[in-house]
């Protein structure tokens, strides 16, 4: 009977090999590529890109070869400074993994950034493209910088040299108000505060606490496209096209351009360049005023000659005052002459008139017209009385309320009298009391004394020396003590017979 071995080949029994279930090997596999490449940069070109409503991003990263399925979480989406776009070649920075439910491996990626210059100009031309497509860069948007600003707003760095040169070259061509929105100027920082301020600025109203800008410089120093990419983001660039306050771009040197420069009113090739364009040079204005008011002081001049003369030369072709005015005069005379006769002449004609219109009046007729008002009259002096007597009622009646008011403030009067003298003495007495308090006989009973030379107050060593006679003062009366000490070698006068001697 032959023996033979176990062939698994063949169909027979397995041998020692271990077994494992779908789970463990999912699992080794899962531990072994995460524990040899746990952080990974992958450089590739993006397609497939899949952003569903729960906000996670999907994306394959591939070369001419291979593809790699990558996905980034929703927090890590947020934070990404470039945005992955179909066609992108980019670094990929993240973690290999794997994906038990579907057998295949995947990059769970942190972070993006473009695979050099040429990405980078490649996604700013189709972000120019459909921006500009949008109408934001058009030139019919563009609005007129103020003249002469009365408050300018700066987006900037606080620390960065780009404020001083603003200040600077303002103070020295025509000192304005400055209102400083300081945000990050590079980074992913950089594009959100950038278009917060512009808008913060737009937001302020007109009269507030805090005054509005006329103008608007947004600023920064130059530096590498990728230290100004901040400034071509999209946020900046609508944020720039939609101020309603004129907007001067002044981001990095003359040979830099972002997108912010197109939506700008106005680009700055400088920070300084700016603040010369948002100001005129004040002396300069001063002189062009002062070069104007003389010109206007020699047109007005020229003008009033040249009026002077032309009078001049119509005034002789006038005729002379006595010429025009003769005729009428004699007119005058004329018709002054005729006037006391005429006016004689009117009043007989008047005269006579009234006589006859008088003999015409009857009298009975003006007997009828007096007995008429007459009645008229006694009517009304029938009415007057007894109104007459309301209106004295009435201001009986205002007498006595007048009497009462005033008795009554008689009243007040008498008893306020003694409370105020009563409060006026207790203040005298205060103030008296403060003033024996102060005085400085108070003072010499708590033991000082007040020293006298020769009539005057002596306060100090040598005063007391250069006296002939010293007199102290006590609270109780005062006291002479003799000739004062002199310094060696000056003469002393000797006490006198009433004056006693302190040596």
């Amino acid at each position: 009977m032959d023996i033979f071995e176990d062939d698994p080949a063949q169909g027979g029994a397995p041998g020692n090999a271990p077994e494992y279930t779908v789970s463990e090997i999912s699992g080794a596999v899962k531990r072994v590529i995460e524990g040899e490449f746990g952080h990974v940069r992958v450089r590739g070109e993006i397609s497939r890109v899949s952003r569903p409503s729960s906000g996670h991003l999907y994306f394959d990263l591939k070369d001419d070869r291979s593809v790699i399925a990558a996905v980034s979480w929703k927090g890590q989406a947020a934070k990404m400074s470039v945005k992955p776009e179909e066609g992108l070649e980019v670094i990929a920075t993240g973690r290999l993994t794997t994906f038990p439910g579907q057998s295949k491996y995947q990059l769970i990626v942190d972070d993006i950034v473009p695979a050099g210059a040429g990405a980078l100009m490649m996604m700013l031309e189709k972000l120019k493209a459909r921006l500009q497509a949008e109408g934001l860069f058009a030139p019919e948007r563009k609005q007129a910088i103020p003249y002469l600003p009365e408050v300018i707003g700066v987006v900037t760095s606080p620390s960065g040299a780009v404020i001083r040169d603003i200040l600077h070259r303002l103070r020295d061509r025509f000192p304005r108000r400055v209102l400083i929105w300081p945000v990050a100027v590079q980074g992913e920082k950089c594009a959100p505060e950038v278009a917060a301020a512009i808008r913060g600025f737009n937001a302020l109203p007109t009269g507030g606490p805090i005054p509005r800008p006329d103008l608007i410089i947004v600023a920064r120093g130059g530096g590498s496209i990728e230290d100004l990419w901040g400034f071509n983001e999209e946020i900046v660039v609508r944020a720039a096209a939609e101020s309603a306050i004129p907007l001067i771009s002044a981001v990095g040197h003359e040979t830099d351009t972002t997108l912010i420069d197109h939506a700008a009113d106005r680009r700055a090739p400088t920070p300084t360049a700016a603040a010369e364009m948002a100001v005129p040079v004040r002396l300069e204005l001063l002189a062009w005023v002062a070069e104007q008011q003389a010109r206007l002081g020699r047109a007005s001049r020229q003008r009033l000659d040249l009026r002077a003369q032309r009078l001049a030369d119509l005034s002789r072709a006038l005729g002379r005052p006595e010429a025009l005015t003769g005729p009428s005069r004699q007119r005058l005379d004329l018709w002054a002459d005729r006037l006391p006769g005429a006016l004689q002449a009117a009043a007989t004609r008047k005269r006579s008139g009234f006589n006859v219109i008088a003999g015409r009046v009857h009298a009975g007729l003006l007997t009828r017209f007096l007995e008429v008002e007459r009645a008229r009259l006694r009517d009304r002096a029938a009415r007057l009385t007894p109104a007459f007597a309301r209106l004295l009622r009435d201001g009986e009646r205002d007498r006595e309320k007048a009497r009462a008011e005033l008795a009554a403030k008689a009243e007040r009067m008498q008893r306020a009298l003694p409370v105020r003298l009563a409060a006026l003495s207790d203040r005298l007495m205060a103030l008296d009391r403060t003033r024996q308090t102060l005085g400085y006989r108070e003072t010499l009973r708590r033991g000082y004394a007040v020293v006298r030379g020769d009539g005057q107050i002596v306060t100090s060593q040598a005063k007391a020396s250069e006296a002939i006679a010293l007199e102290v003062e006590f609270h109780d009366g005062r006291l002479p003590v003799g000739a004062a000490a002199r310094p060696p070698g000056r003469s002393r006068k000797e006490p006198g017979p009433d004056q006693g001697s302190l040596f």
